[in-house]
This record gives structure tokens, C-alpha cells and sequence, in this order.
């Protein structure tokens, strides 16, 4: 069987975004100078970003019968995603996001709802979209049973497998043996190495010890320093993609891995997919929102090009 494109495990919740100078603290109330509503989800804005990047995607998820699950449908069917869900009568999730009015930095709660009972029979029921798929990519926000079932049977069909360790809840040692790419930001990296990524350097040690694990590559995304592409025989800084004002950094991480789960699929040497992957994080932090603020192929291939001329 001919494998092809990128298939996703994870999850939907619907972002509640508001914009204000701080946050309130315990008992107080202050008012803010923003507010949205949008899809969202690290699983379902992956998709997306893969999606506009040109890859042919299917999501594995669950999902309630709410108002919030329309707007999922609707945001998969104009993506053209293909939706391997299971609807049940939990309501669908939300996240609350914070977005700081000037600079852009967020912080977040989620509560995944529904897909916070995704179980190893949802990944069976999409066994086929895994196993047809080039590459497959999870994170944590679902169990981590269902991600180590999924990593399992990608690897087992032969595919490539990228794990976005996100949040850094605790898991399994033996997810890293499944891991193609683990694709952690600082704070993960950080979380699941006890090294803090102050620098490119530190950065380094961090990918040493992910590999040390069982992981076969370590892509630590920097934030506004770009990435490190670390494996065993090669390790490269892959430096940001400025493409204009930062306006939210909300859900630049997914684009990163959407991206370049994306070019991986189509066959690119995984240094340029990540080179890709962070041109397509440096395009999104420039929009408001997450899904929303996902780039499409042109616009990232125009990015790379203007930054090959410069």
C-alpha cells in the first residue's frame, strides 16, 4: 500500500482568546480589549496548518453535539480535511486563552471535554488512516494510551512518526523508541530533560538527552530564536522567519508542526521541513487567532524564497 500524506491524532476545543494588559488575579475582575472565539486544539490546528501547507490530512478525534462541534465540522470540511471522529454526548472542549494586548505572548487553559476520553478502540477504528498515512503526528492533550497506540501502529506500518510532546504531562518512556521527530518547545524540552533551554547550547544538551531516550530526532522549536534540528548526525540552528509584526504567538508551535509534517510527506529532507515548518510559525504569529492564523503554501513558499534572496 502506497503511503500518503499526514494523519493526526488529537484534539478539538473551541478558543475563547481574550486580549488585555494581564492577567486578573484571585477575587479580581478586570476588563480586557479583545475577545474572540475561533476553532482550536493542538491536534485540530496541526491539521489545519498541514492542511494549508498543501498535505492531504485525516483527523482522528471525538467530539460532542454541540454548537462547538459544528464549528469543527465546518472548519475541517473548508480545509478539506478528512474527519475520523466519534461524536458522543460529552460536550465538546474549549480552551481559555489568554493573549497579552502588546506583545502577543499567551497563557492557557484547556479542557479537552470530549476528546479528553479519545481511547486506543477510537485509534483502531482509524487504523486505516494511520496506516495509509506517510506521516502521522500526535501530541498529549488526549491520553497518552491513545498516542502510544497510534505511535505504535504508524510505526509498525512503516510511516514517519512526530510527537509533539504538549503539555508536558508525564508518559511512558517507551513513547521515545516510537518517535521519528519528538518536537518539544523550551518549556517541554525542559520538562521532560530537567536542562533549561537558556541557550543554543543548552539546547544541545536537551536534544542529547531526548535522543539518550530513544528518540531518533529532536526538533526543539526556540520561539523568536527559531529551532534546533538535532539529530545524531547533525545539529542545526534553524533561525526565524521574521514576516512581519508579532501580533499573537498563540499557535505558532502548531503551524510549526503542521508545516513541517507537511513538507515530510512530500518527501522533503527533514532539514528543509523544518526550515519550512518555521517559516510557516514566523507567517502565523503575525495574525490573530490559531487555526485562523495558519498559513497557506504560497505564503510560506514566497517567505522562503524572499529569505533565500536576502
Amino acid at each position: 500500500m502506497s503511503q500518503q500524506g499526514v494523519a493526526i491524532l488529537g484534539v478539538f476545543v473551541a478558543d475563547l482568546a481574550f486580549r488585555a494588559s494581564r492577567l486578573p488575579g484571585i477575587g479580581e475582575t478586570i476588563i480586557g480589549s479583545g475577545f474572540a472565539v475561533g476553532p482550536g486544539g493542538k491536534g485540530s490546528n496541526q491539521a489545519v496548518a498541514a492542511a494549508r501547507a498543501g498535505a492531504a490530512v485525516s483527523f482522528i478525534s471525538r467530539i460532542g453535539r454541540d454548537t462547538f462541534a459544528e464549528l469543527a465540522l465546518k472548519t475541517w470540511a473548508a480545509e478539506g480535511i478528512v474527519p475520523r471522529v466519534t461524536q458522543v454526548e460529552t460536550p465538546t472542549g474549549a480552551a481559555f486563552i489568554y493573549v497579552h494586548e502588546t506583545s502577543g505572548d499567551n497563557a492557557i487553559i484547556i479542557a479537552p471535554g470530549a476528546a479528553g476520553s479519545i481511547c486506543v478502540a477510537d485509534v483502531d477504528a482509524a487504523d486505516d488512516a494511520i496506516r495509509s498515512a506517510k506521516v502521522f503526528v500526535t501530541q498529549l492533550e488526549q491520553p497518552v494510551d491513545a498516542a502510544k497506540h497510534a505511535l505504535t501502529i504508524a510505526r509498525e506500518a512503516g510511516g514517519i512518526t512526530v510527537f509533539n510532546p504538549a503539555p508536558a504531562v508525564p508518559f511512558d518512556d517507551a513513547l521515545y523508541v516510537l518517535c521519528d521527530y519528538i518536537v518539544p518547545n523550551e518549556t517541554e524540552a525542559e520538562a521532560l530533560t530537567g536542562i533549561a533551554v537558556s541557550d543554543l547550547a543548552a539546547a544541545r544538551r536537551a536534544g542529547d538527552a531526548l535522543l539518550t531516550k530513544g528518540a531518533l530526532t529532536a526538533v526543539i522549536t526556540l520561539g523568536e530564536r527559531g529551532a534546533l534540528f538535532h539529530a545524531r548526525d547533525r545539529s542545526v540552528h534553524v533561525p526565524p522567519f521574521a514576516a512581519g509584526k508579532v501580533v499573537e504567538t498563540t499557535g505558532a508551535g502548531d503551524a510549526f508542526v503542521g508545516g513541517f509534517a507537511a513538507a515530510l510527506a512530500e518527501g522533503a529532507d527533514p532539514l528543509d521541513a523544518a526550515r519550512f515548518g518555521s517559516a510557516a510559525a514566523g507567517i502565523s504569529v503575525t495574525r490573530p487567532g490559531t487555526a485562523p492564523s495558519m498559513p497557506h503554501r504560497a505564503e510560506i513558499g514566497a517567505l522562503l524564497k524572499e529569505s533565500a534572496l536576502s
